[in-house]
């Protein structure tokens, strides 16, 4: 546990006037900074303000444009100051961490500087939380250097030596700024995370990763991703509090989550086993490599110690191979029904090596190589102990699956999800005595947050809907396909001809970008292959997801080109953000309904069933209308922004649940389209202005 404070007694706050003071019409925020008033967001900052001074839960969904960002960080941090506690904002997309980075915070910093008032607050920090396996440990890169000639192969080396220059310029050692990014085995012996890198043996003036720990002690904001955040609750992480402490991730801290409709289904990956083939076969090579002659246990430790690895590497191959070829056998996924699938070939080898591992680490005294070995020791019994789990205990309130993994298929997942989050959640953010809030556009249905509160276990935190200011009746036009064929009952698939056909009506039809949402990988891959000659034939920029550049780059482009047209599939669903022209069009080809064949969601479906409810209704579509309603939130993100809305899945029309997909909408008023009369019924806003 990181101890950031003396005594942390609670200081007497005037947040409520502070809040008052600055979001009020005329206010600080107006006449500092020269922002427009937003009655939400006034709304919205009391509610956090006294959530977090009463160390209460809220849960707020705040439409697009309220501004929920500076409604939840100015008290927070005015808190976090006064009552020298930490504020923890956790986000699930890169591009909201950058805003709060690059944009929000440096606002909170320019109306602090401008308000007398509010100069006690002007000295506070903000850090960036990342996996420690993210960061470069001087340290182990001065061990790796040493010993570079027994533990890497040549080319290794020289990846070992560009690392080695990249740090003596970088000022932060993450992975993710050097470029191309390091090799998985050089990066392994190089990274923080290990019991080697402490401040027992890293110098936080050398050490990047101790660097950054000790800018996290001092900083009074802290941003994080939910699912860094639900992986150190899920496994106690070294920061996380215990017991009766207060506090979620640090003692006595106040947490923010945004974007938090994602909080289910993150905190279902996190509370479960993940166990693979490659895991495990990296982590025994860390130890041995037997065909590079290289390793922990190649420095440190004797033939009979590396033999041990050898036969564990052999029951591995054995024990994941039996999984592939005659539990598996050509599915991608498999649940698991039953106990004992297979014998455990892996347990015996990996007790022995355990066993040699801590017998050769009491041989050494205090130190790194010590740290090193308990560090391995550790992870060969956390997989032995999520073998034992999976194979033993398929039962109860879990499911558990097997899944084939990697680029070619070949790496075996054992993994497990409880079926219910709602009492681990609970337990990890609502019963902390601190102040959680949790916000996002999207967590209320038909106007009641009830369903997401049961989902999440928050069901006696305070809730409030503030609706978005933008002006959707004017700004907003609405279409609707009805004559593509829906969906196969059967198969799931689209009608390709006539999701082709309309999508080369509407796309060329706009001026501006298009953002055009699948919700499967081989729909969209169709629809390109007969579509992309076209938009090239038409000097239209076509970007697709899986056809080069991450999410963040591809989003970038069509802001960049004025007049793109990009695929996507899940992830482009949510945290897209392209003001102006440049998305004038969000296109959804199919309602976002997600096939219940996934373990996880076949055996929700069941435990619902079985308790004399409505899988559909509990489950599918209330999931369904979220992705749905986040989708159409791409479109509109300022109060000048105009554009389209076009579904092209006839069912919104001839199902009885394609009112409620209807009700969602922003505004309540579509147009029919049918091949026949769209040409004179699409009317795209023009991109010089006028409606």
């Amino acid at each position: 546990m990181i101890s950031l404070y003396e005594g942390g007694g609670l200081a007497a706050t005037s947040v409520s006037e502070h809040v008052a003071a600055a979001f009020a019409d005329g206010g600080w925020l107006c006449d500092a900074l020269h922002l427009e008033h937003r009655p939400e967001q006034e709304r919205m900052a009391h509610a956090v303000g006294a959530a977090m001074k009463t160390d209460q839960a809220l849960l707020c969904e705040a439409g697009t444009g309220v501004g929920k960002s500076l409604a939840y960080l100015v008290p927070g941090i005015i808190l976090a100051v006064d009552q020298k506690r930490q504020l923890v904002v956790s986000t699930n997309t890169i591009s909201l961490q950058e805003q709060l980075e690059h944009q929000d915070l440096p606002l909170c910093r320019r109306l602090f500087a401008a308000v007398d008032s509010l100069a006690p607050y002007r000295p506070f920090k903000s850090a960036l939380l990342v996996g420690k396996s993210n960061y470069l440990c001087t340290t182990r890169l001065a061990q790796a250097l040493r010993g570079e000639k027994e533990l890497f192969a040549t080319a290794e080396q020289q990846e070992l030596q560009r690392i080695a220059t990249w740090a003596t310029s970088s000022r932060t050692g993450l992975r993710h700024e050097l470029s191309p990014a390091p090799l998985p085995e050089v990066w392994d012996w190089v990274n923080a995370e290990s019991g080697t890198c402490c401040r027992k043996n890293c110098d936080a003036d050398t050490c990047f990763y101790q660097r950054a720990r000790s800018r996290l002690r001092d900083a009074q904001v802290i941003i994080v991703n939910h699912s860094l955040l639900f992986a150190l609750i899920a496994i106690g992480g070294e920061s996380a509090p215990s017991g009766d402490t207060r506090g979620v991730l640090f003692p006595d801290d106040l947490v923010v989550i945004d974007e938090a409709h994602t909080v289910p289904d993150v905190a279902t990956n996190h509370f479960g086993l993940s166990l693979s083939s490659y895991g495990l076969d990296r982590l025994l090579k860390a130890l041995y490599h037997p065909d590079k002659k290289r390793g922990l246990l190649q420095r440190l430790g004797a033939a009979a110690d590396r033999l041990k690895v050898i036969d564990a590497l052999e029951a591995s191959a054995q024990f994941f191979g039996y999984l592939d070829e005659q539990v598996l056998k050509k599915k991608t996924t498999l649940r698991m029904r039953e106990s004992d699938v297979c014998e455990n070939g892996l347990d015996e080898p990996l007790a022995r090596l355990i066993s040699a591992v801590d017998r050769l680490a009491g041989r050494f005294d205090e130190g790194r190589d010590r740290d090193e070995l308990l560090e391995q020791k550790e992870r060969l019994k956390g997989y032995q102990n999520g073998l034992r789990l999976f194979l033993g205990r398929v039962v109860g309130e879990h499911v558990y699956w097997l899944e084939r993994g990697g680029r070619r298929g070949t790496v075996i997942h054992l993994r497990s999800a409880p079926l219910d989050v709602a009492a681990r959640l609970r337990a990890a953010l609502f019963h902390r005595n601190t102040a959680v809030v949790l916000t996002s556009a999207t967590l209320a249905m038909g106007g009641a947050i009830e369903p997401f509160q049961i989902r999440v276990g928050a069901e006696h935190a305070v809730t409030r809907v503030e609706k978005s200011p933008f002006d959707f009746e004017r700004h907003m036009r609405i279409y609707v396909a009805a004559d593509v064929s829906p969906p196969s009952p059967k198969e799931g698939r689209l009608d390709l001809d006539g999701l082709v056909d309309y999508l080369e009506f509407c796309t060329l039809s706009v001026a501006g970008g298009s953002l055009v949402l699948f919700t499967s990988y081989q729909d969209m891959r169709l629809a390109a292959q007969v579509l992309e000659p076209l938009y090239h034939a038409q000097a239209r920029p076509f970007l697709m997801q899986g056809a080069g550049g991450s999410r963040t780059e591809l989003t970038r482009r069509l802001r960049k080109a004025g007049n793109a047209i990009l695929f996507g599939t899940d992830s482009f669903w949510t945290g897209v953000d392209v003001p102006g022209t440049a998305l004038s069009q969000v296109v959804i080809t199919r309602l976002p309904f997600d096939l219940p064949t996934h373990p996880v969601a076949e055996a929700r479906a069941e435990w619902v069933r079985d308790r004399g409810g409505n899988p559909f209704a509990e489950l599918t579509l209330p999931e369904a209308l979220v992705k749905f309603r986040q989708g159409v939130g791409r479109l509109i993100r300022n109060h000048t922004d105009r554009g389209l809305i076009t579904i092209l899945d006839s069912r919104v029309l001839t199902k009885t649940y394609g009112r409620d997909f209807l009700g969602v909408l922003p505004t309540p008023h579509y147009t029919r389209l049918t091949r026949a009369g769209r040409a004179r019924d699409f009317r795209p806003f023009p991109c010089g202005g006028g409606d």
